[in-house]
């Protein structure tokens, strides 16, 4: 989990859900959660994963014993729908940086498809430099800002499918869905670069991660528009973050024996290091366990109080 905040003030309570958030042009992760945050008056919360200010769209957003999961969505495949500008390379590789390189654009469509085809599938990226990985303890866009050029390791990652929406000129608009870690930026600067006339992103909005889409999303603008007693209503229960799991229903012997550290018998045919989301007699979700060596379900992530989050 990233950005994560927990503070204790008078107004503040508990909430335990994940909140769909499309944010908005021009606005940190940061800011967007700790506004989101403020609409429910929640003691907790924290992002899943972060967009740059001129990125847009599905930023989930989890309160309260959410946070203990969101990790899930840290690791999940992302969609984006992407905006390129041919022609021009620049220093951040988007729209943020300066042009340092124009070239004449004389693309095909076909010759367009033939390269995003090569991108398709395990391929390796270098970050940029203008990026918040870190480098003895200080991250890379401070040394870019300084002019300092860091030698960076290349990452394996996975583009699973590429579609062209638009290609008009020197635009390019393109459906990305991609692996954990991807760099956007710089998937735009390689295209270009195959393509021999250089580009960079001029948009970005995030429209897919895990099993979320953008279209169940909210707006900082109309969660305002809901009655604050209404609001909960919006915030998917905790358990969405671990529908991958398979289920467990433990009974009343059984949960207290989790819930006190105490590990149970496990389900017949379990996998070592299977993990289940463990439900309770009534249906309540209250945390994941886990098939260890020694052949029995331990409780690995349980949640403080099943009773006040639901299932």
């Amino acid at each position: 989990m990233t950005d994560a905040a927990s503070v204790d003030k008078p107004g503040k309570r508990p909430v335990h859900g994940v909140l769909l958030l499309d944010k908005p042009l021009l606005l940190s992760s940061n800011s967007a959660l700790q506004k989101a945050r403020w609409h429910f008056h929640a003691q907790k919360a924290g992002h899943t994963g972060v967009l740059d200010p001129m990125a847009t769209g599905l930023l989930p957003v989890c309160f309260g014993e959410a946070t203990k999961f969101s990790a899930f969505l840290l690791d999940a495949d992302k969609g984006y729908t992407a905006t390129l500008r041919l022609g021009q390379t620049t220093t951040t590789f988007d729209t943020e940086g300066e042009i340092i390189n124009e070239r004449p654009v004389e693309v095909s469509r076909a010759q367009l498809e033939a390269v995003l085809a090569q991108f398709i599938g395990p391929i390796q990226q270098l970050p940029p430099m203008y990026s918040a990985l870190k480098f003895q303890g200080k991250a890379l866009y401070e040394y870019a800002r300084q002019g300092i050029e860091i030698e960076r390791k290349t990452r394996d990652v996975v583009i699973h499918h590429i579609t062209l929406l638009a290609f008009t000129d020197d635009t390019v608009v393109l459906d990305v869905q991609c692996s954990k870690g991807t760099y956007i930026r710089s998937l735009a600067h390689d295209i270009g670069q195959a393509l021999g006339c250089g580009a960079h992103l001029t948009a970005l909005r995030r429209t897919r991660t895990a099993g979320f889409a953008l279209d169940h999303a909210l707006t900082l603008e109309q969660l305002a528009e809901i009655p604050f007693p209404e609001r909960q209503a919006v915030l998917l229960p905790v358990d969405v973050l671990v529908q991958h799991f398979p289920a467990l229903t433990a009974t009343d012997d059984e949960k207290h024996r989790l819930t006190h550290g105490q590990p149970v018998h496990s389900p017949q045919n379990s996998a070592i290091m299977q993990d289940f989301r463990l439900y309770d007699t009534s249906g309540m979700f209250f945390g994941l366990g886990q098939i260890r060596a020694d052949g029995q379900l331990w409780p690995n992530r349980l949640l403080v109080n099943s009773s006040t989050v639901g299932a």
